[in-house]
């Protein structure tokens, strides 16, 4: 049997990581998918499908992207039964993300999501200025 999804679009909302009871990196988003066709008269219209990540591909879609932000990937579609409140049987589908990748433009994939913890990168201390000079040249 084949089951293979890939897909490209931009994500609707800022993604969230969670973890299951476990200790598990979970993590739901949605991502609006373009379609290829437009009616006449009409703009374009687009797909919302709803995405789930696993472990380390979860952290890394929560640490690197965010809503509007371009994302391709590549998975899975499973599909889960349910109970709603008024106790009705629900089916869900959802695209399972195996892989991820940036797919924005370099622009864009420079505007990093802020990242609340400083790297330290932008301490310079105990540096200093190595001046050049032309007589100390070997050649």
């Amino acid at each position: 049997m084949l089951n293979n999804v890939v897909l490209m679009g931009r994500l609707t909302a800022d993604p969230e990581l969670k973890q299951t009871q476990n200790g598990v990196s979970v993590l739901s988003f949605g991502i609006a998918v373009d379609r290829d066709y437009t009616q006449q008269g009409e703009d374009r219209q687009a797909d919302f499908i709803n995405i789930v990540a696993w472990r380390n591909t979860a952290e890394f879609v929560s640490k690197y992207f965010s809503k509007g932000k371009m994302i391709a990937l590549k998975g899975s579609i499973q599909t889960r039964s349910y109970e709603d409140k008024q106790g009705n049987k629900r089916t869900a589908f959802e695209v399972v993300a195996d892989k991820v990748y940036f797919c924005g433009s370099k622009e864009e994939s420079n505007k990093k999501k802020p990242n609340p913890n400083n790297s330290g990168f932008d301490d310079f201390d105990g540096f200093e200025e190595i001046g050049t000079n032309d007589d100390d040249l070997l050649f």
